[in-house]
């Protein structure tokens, strides 16, 4: 099943945001069958569905067959996750061809109120010290809690389910991610784009093979699968959890592969597709208009080295 949160289009009489159900031909209403729980904002609707999901299945199952689709045009999608507890992101976490010892499994946490979803717009930041803003397109767990010392061939009972988010980054050179860290370089408002929906975990069949690609004004940038990963998603729900407890509703941003990294910048359109979830488009823009030259920055086809990328204007 595929949950997301949408609403009207702006000018309707009521565009509150409401939980609903993807299917083949449009977005089916299911308010009806989260009603009886105090949720009062998208967020506390989504984790009460996660948190009930096997009480509400049947209930879900029946609107998405008979209840009344509304077509994808005439809606807006929302982040299906509009403010995680927790977005814990793995650093590096791919291969990338290359031939080494894998590197010790480590993450960061992002911040949750950068959170944007379909149909919004990554906002460059007024900062002239990063050389470059770039995406990283990357699969994310999103976790059914509370979850704490869960084994790796146990994973599956914290995982609800998967989605994309885009993993926006302010660089300095090479990966070096803004003022020499991950955190605050990737935690500027709008660097979260999260959704288009939850794909639930019965619809992926193995997190570990799924095809991930990220389009540039239509130039495919990234394009790799996720059986490249250094450490698996058993490894990473065991990881964090041996850490800190998981809750409903928190997301695990798995990493990128990094070959394909190339500049975000005023006016492009960002799209991330990753196979069997869906696909989600953003604008962006920069106040500044500043110029980065186009094209890929790392790994096969680069023609951009990252030490090239300080802005042009």
């Amino acid at each position: 099943m595929k949950l997301a949160l949408f609403q009207s289009l702006p000018g309707a009489a009521d565009t509150a945001v409401r939980p609903g159900v993807l299917t083949g031909d449009g977005i089916v209403d299911v308010s009806e069958a989260v009603a009886r729980f105090d949720a009062r904002t998208p967020q506390e609707v989504m984790v009460a569905i996660i948190e009930h999901y096997d009480l509400l299945r049947p209930e879900l199952e029946r609107l998405s067959s008979s209840g009344r689709r509304l077509p994808l045009a005439a809606v807006r999608l929302r982040p299906p996750l509009p403010r995680p507890g927790k977005i814990l992101c793995c650093i590096g976490n791919y291969w990338e061809h290359a031939e080494r010892e894998p590197r010790p499994l480590n993450m960061f946490l992002k911040n949750p109120d950068a959170v944007i979803g379909p149909g919004d717009t990554i906002v460059l930041p007024e900062f002239t010290e990063p050389y470059v803003f770039q995406h990283e397109a990357e699969l994310a767990i999103v976790i059914k809690g509370p979850a704490k010392q869960v084994s790796q061939a146990d994973y599956r009972r914290a995982v609800f389910g998967y989605t994309c988010i885009i993993d926006v980054s302010a660089r300095a050179q090479g990966r070096q991610t803004w003022r020499s860290g991950s955190w605050m370089g990737k935690s500027f408002d709008t660097f979260a784009p999260l959704g288009p929906c939850i794909a639930t975990a019965d619809e992926i069949a193995d997190p570990n093979n799924l095809h991930v690609q990220f389009w540039n004004n239509g130039d495919l940038r990234h394009d790799y699968n996720t059986n490249d990963m250094e450490h698996r998603v058993p490894e990473l729900i065991e990881f964090a959890s041996a850490i800190m407890t998981l809750n409903s509703g928190d997301v695990i941003a798995c990493g990128t592969n990094h070959e394909g990294l190339g500049p975000l910048q005023d006016g492009e359109l960002a799209e991330i597709e990753i196979q069997g979830i869906g696909r989600m488009a953003l604008k962006v823009a920069d106040p500044l208009k500043r110029t980065w030259e186009r094209g890929i920055y790392m790994g096969p086809g680069s023609t951009n080295p990252a030490a090239r990328a300080a802005p042009q204007t």
